[in-house]
């Protein structure tokens, strides 16, 4: 995925999603930041993050989404949105043995 631009929209979206990090981190890692959206974001806030990446920005986040972010609601929500159906397994988390 191509980075985000550090837009004042976009700004001003991160700290509601991402309130442990400043919203230049947040939007570093896109696909991350996109995670904490779909899952905490209001419909305002995809609206905003939609005009950056599209339907194939949000198809690209949730096939790459890294675990422990989306909750169960959220994960089948935008994974039907992405025309995954049926719904695939939650990512895990993979610990080193």
């Amino acid at each position: 995925m191509t980075p985000l631009p550090l837009a004042p929209d976009l700004l001003a979206v991160a700290p509601r999603v991402v309130w442990f990090e400043t919203p230049e981190q947040a939007l570093a890692d896109p696909i991350r930041f996109m995670a904490y959206v779909m899952t905490h974001g209001t419909p305002e806030d995809v609206a905003v993050l939609r005009r950056y990446v599209g339907e194939d920005g949000f198809r690209e986040a949730i096939e790459n989404a890294p675990p422990g972010i989306l909750d169960a609601r959220s994960w089948a929500y935008w994974n039907i949105m992405a025309g995954h159906d049926p719904v695939p397994p939650m990512p895990v988390r993979r610990l080193p043995e």
